[in-house]
């Protein structure tokens, strides 16, 4: 693993708005990284929910969708 892999999250953290009519909101607000012992993971999160829920994505996921 190359230094700049490692400093690239292994997933992303979305804030989730669940709405009636329709699909709820992604906004991005921070990211994750494995523990080096592959038994948890550091979040840097660059703002807090005060609603809806938090959702977490494998990052290489979603650069097949453009995100």
């Amino acid at each position: 693993m190359t230094e700049q892999t490692k400093n690239q999250p292994s997933h992303i953290v979305f804030s989730v708005q669940d709405r009636e009519e329709k699909s709820g909101i992604w906004t991005r607000i921070g990211a994750a990284w494995p523990h080096d012992d592959g038994k948890g993971f550091s979040v840097q999160l660059h703002c807090t929910p005060i609603d809806g829920r938090l959702t977490i994505r494998a990052a290489d996921s979603l650069q097949n969708r453009g995100s």
